[in-house]
């Protein structure tokens, strides 16, 4: 089993930068692929970023040039930050994680590919 806790959320004003963490327990961590996933108020749960066991790296569109995805695999960690944030960023921010030493990572933006989540972190931002 693969327990995924977020931190790092938090209240910014809009143009500032905030760097979210994802520590896993449990697993194989250098197996793992990891994404982040968001969702605001009243709104559906949609795809961020996501990172591969190799560090490949994927992106929404609304993330491309302002986010960055990265892991640590000694730490045990996947970050993702942000920079040039805005208010429709403002979502509780989800990391999810699946096994991919053997089935592959072909549906990154899928929330489905996943088997394990995180509880949520909630990022505010103001205009």
């Amino acid at each position: 089993q693969v327990h995924l806790v977020e931190s790092g959320g938090g209240l910014v004003q809009a143009g500032d930068s905030l760097r979210l963490s994802c520590a896993a327990t449990g697993g194989t961590f250098s197996r793992l692929a990891v994404g982040w996933f968001r969702q605001a108020p009243g709104e559906e749960r949609e795809f961020v970023s996501a990172i591969s066991r190799t560090s490949n790296t994927f992106y929404a569109d609304s993330a491309k040039g302002r986010f960055t995805i990265s892991r640590d695999n000694a730490k045990k960690m996947v970050y993702l930050q942000m920079d040039s944030l805005n208010h429709e960023d403002t979502a509780v921010y989800f990391c999810a994680a699946v096994h991919t030493i053997i089935t592959g990572f072909t549906r990154p933006s899928s929330m489905d590919t996943y088997n394990s989540w995180g509880q949520g972190t909630q990022v505010t931002v103001s205009s």
